[in-house]
């Protein structure tokens, strides 16, 4: 109870003291010192030299996006022309065969023929997956 009671004491003995410190000094010092006008030339010439900042980041920012307008209009330009060229020509005459009527009997008869034998390798797994066990 004892260290309870000094404890508490000193941390309200503390407590002003911190309050009471003052702040540390700027680094930098007044910036209206060598100004003849003193501290409202200063404060002057610090919202001009901001307004004249501010207004060259929105002016490139406005070129920027002048710049990436045109350079998408382009692109768009571009792209559409590629897709005007992609466009298939419209045939004028009939459709050529790619084989002979020979040629597809037989591509035709070797297909069922891969059918048949994958077919009959699938019934013998299916045949070997339904067996009891």
């Amino acid at each position: 109870m004892r260290k309870v009671l000094i404890l508490s004491v000193l941390a309200a003995a503390a407590t002003p003291v911190a309050a009471q410190v003052p702040p540390a000094p700027n680094p930098y010092g007044a910036p209206y010192v060598p100004y003849v006008g003193g501290a409202p030339a200063a404060i002057a010439d610090q919202h001009r030299y901001e307004t004249e900042r501010l207004r060259a980041q929105a002016q490139a920012g406005a070129a920027l996006a002048a710049s990436q307008q045109t350079e998408t209009q382009s692109r768009l330009r571009d792209l559409e022309a590629a897709r005007q060229a992609a466009t298939p020509p419209t045939s004028t005459g009939p459709i050529r065969p790619l084989y002979s009527p020979e040629q597809e009997r037989a591509l035709r008869q070797a297909t069922a023929a891969r059918g048949q034998a994958a077919a009959q390798g699938f019934g013998q797994i299916d045949a070997w997956l339904d067996r009891k066990p």
